[in-house]
């Protein structure tokens, strides 16, 4: 991110409607314990009402999913057999304090005395933030109570499961009763709001996951729920067209600005009121950090996953572009320089004009080197770091002052969802046009065919493929690539995969233990460039297994053993210990 990037973060900070939580504090405070039940009076006030609302935003919508990429192919973590269980809180979702916290406010709003003008929109925002909740509930366990009023002592606690299809029937009422009272952009200091954009966006979403092969394993891609999504995606787009909303032009723009176009729903953050929802100082080299590293390691895998400058796939004899292992970071599609950081390539972190990031054993500053070894224990590295969402310009001291936002949803995505919904209900081209968009946006070059590096008549299977393979290199480390593959039951990609690394062995044909003051005295002047070194494939160092762990079980992960032992209505999943049925069929 360059110094460009930086704001006026004063004004901002009065624009940016989260931020009220911090200059609303002695609001807030002067609410009676907004965890038990709102003082009297609370939702009387527009300002204290909105106080309250704001809560529910910062308990609903995170930052950004650093590491989860581990899960999938994009990162250097192992998930190893016994990763997820019914007693450890590992892929858990929970969330019914702050579902109670959403049904008081929904409940108490119904009945305040302010204008009708004042509370929709507010309880629009709300029915969204449920509906948000519910939704990932779901998709990480299917059916689960649906509980539509802050229960009371003298309720009955103990309830049961709802099947997945009434849950979501459940979120499309609240979405579509939100829609019906929100406004149609928020924009100024309402930026980051729901409004309906974002309603019609995720409504998209949850369709997409509704009709996929997660959901429906006995017929994957013929069921019903497509055609619904596919009106759904079509329907948002139009609308986020209509109102202003489109691609960014240069990709590489995407995390160096604020408010553009391509952003639909953004977690704002602001320094210093609200930072590091990048987590900048794990993800950063720890040359150029404090405290942490690590973070959102590209493997070599995800490196191959982006194409040559004309679209065409590493290697690929038909693409006009040579590959070669010893220069891998030539000719490749431009995001791959936007997003990815080699060993030797240009990254100005800490403001330092013409930095290179080194990652050789022996010319690499402190732990950035593949395979250091440190006190006998291995920490792997992949030889990549990623510069997606990082604020270059800041010093390593400041480094948790990252106040980038957090994207949770992009046109980019829905107009992939519409491709996805377009290829399974019979239009292809349809289809294939939404991902020629994605590609002419990246930068990569048309052909003499106008495709874009894409293969002519392709197959419904094939169109479902490159979709995948697109969203894989677009919303690298945005938290999309291991839903995905589990949304189409695709996790035997991930079953038993090593992963590996790029490691720079020599530099000028000299082994580490070789190296010179003069190579080093290069280096700290950040002159050697990635051509003068030699490169090898290496499987990762780790000091436990080095094979993913990915069975069919984890389609639906289990409720935990707790909440069962609280509530014995509550049936676990089938396929860990219990009889619930978390598919439609």
């Amino acid at each position: 991110m360059k110094n460009s990037r930086k704001i006026n973060h004063k004004i901002t900070a009065i624009i940016v409607f989260v931020l009220l939580l911090s200059s609303c504090s002695k609001v807030l405070n002067d609410v009676e314990d907004l965890e038990r039940y709102p003082a009297k009076g609370t939702f009387e006030d527009p300002i204290t009402a909105n106080a309250f609302l704001y809560n529910l935003y910062s308990r609903t919508l995170s930052g950004w999913p650093v590491n989860q990429g581990n899960y999938a192919d994009e990162s250097k973590g192992i998930v190893a057999e016994g990763w997820i269980t019914t007693d450890n809180s590992t892929m858990k979702f929970w969330p019914y304090q702050s579902i109670r916290n959403i049904n008081i406010f929904l409940q108490e709003m119904s009945n305040s005395s302010l204008s009708k003008d004042q509370k929709d929109p507010m309880i629009g925002q709300a029915k969204f933030l449920r509906a948000f909740l519910y939704f990932k509930m779901v998709y990480h366990h299917g059916g689960v109570p649906i509980i539509e009023v802050p229960q009371d002592i003298n309720d009955d606690l103990k309830v049961k499961r709802n099947s997945t299809a009434e849950c979501f029937d459940f979120i499309e009422k609240d979405l579509k009763e939100a829609e019906t009272v929100l406004p149609n952009k928020f924009i100024g200091g309402d930026r980051g709001k729901i409004d309906k954009a974002i309603v019609k966006a995720f409504l998209g979403r949850v369709l997409l996951f509704k009709a996929s092969p997660q959901f429906n394993p006995s017929n994957p891609y013929g069921n019903s729920f497509w055609q619904n999504a596919y009106t759904a995606n079509k329907d948002a787009i139009t609308f986020l067209d209509q109102n202003g909303y489109g691609l960014l032009e240069d990709f590489s723009k995407l995390f160096e600005t604020k408010g553009h176009k391509e952003n639909i729903l953004s977690v704002v953050y602001v320094n210093p009121a609200k930072t590091n929802g990048r987590g900048e100082d794990a993800v950063r080299p720890l040359s150029e950090s404090k405290n942490a590293t690590g973070g959102d390691e590209p493997t070599w895998g995800m490196s191959l996953a982006f194409p040559m400058k004309d679209g065409k796939m590493p290697g690929d004899p038909n693409s006009k572009y040579t590959y070669n292992l010893q220069t891998y970071w030539k000719d490749r599609d431009p995001r791959f320089d936007a997003t990815l950081v080699w060993n030797a390539s240009v990254y100005e972190l800490s403001g330092i004009k013409g930095r290179r990031q080194y990652t050789m054993g022996g010319i690499a500053k402190s732990m950035d080197a593949f395979g250091l070894t440190l006190q006998g224990e291995n920490y792997s590295r992949t030889g990549l770091y990623t510069k997606k969402g990082i604020m270059e310009e800041l010093p390593s001291t400041q480094v948790t002052l990252n106040d980038v936002d957090w994207p949770e949803i992009r046109y980019a995505e829905v107009l992939l969802n519409l491709a996805e919904a377009a290829n399974e209900t019979g239009k292809p081209a349809e289809a294939i046009a939404a991902i020629k968009e994605i590609r002419k946006r990246a930068g990569i070059e048309n052909g003499i065919d106008n495709m874009y590096g894409l293969k002519s008549g392709m197959s419904r299977d094939e169109i479902r493929t490159a979709i995948l393979n697109e969203k894989y290199v677009e919303f690298m480390f945005e938290g999309k690539r291991f839903w995905d593959l589990r949304r189409h039951r695709l996790l035997g990609k991930l079953n038993g995969m090593h992963k590996y690394g790029i490691m720079a062995t020599k530099v000028n044909g000299r082994l580490q233990n070789e190296i010179t003051t003069e190579d080093i005295g290069k280096a700290n002047r950040f002159e050697l460039l990635p051509e003068n070194f030699t490169y090898e494939v290496v499987e990762l160092i780790t000091n436990g297994p080095k094979a993913m762990v990915m069975p069919d079980t984890y389609y639906f992960f289990p409720i935990q053993l707790s909440n069962i032992n609280q509530n014995p209505n509550l049936e676990q999943n089938v396929g860990w210990g219990g009889k619930f049925d978390p598919t439609l069929k």
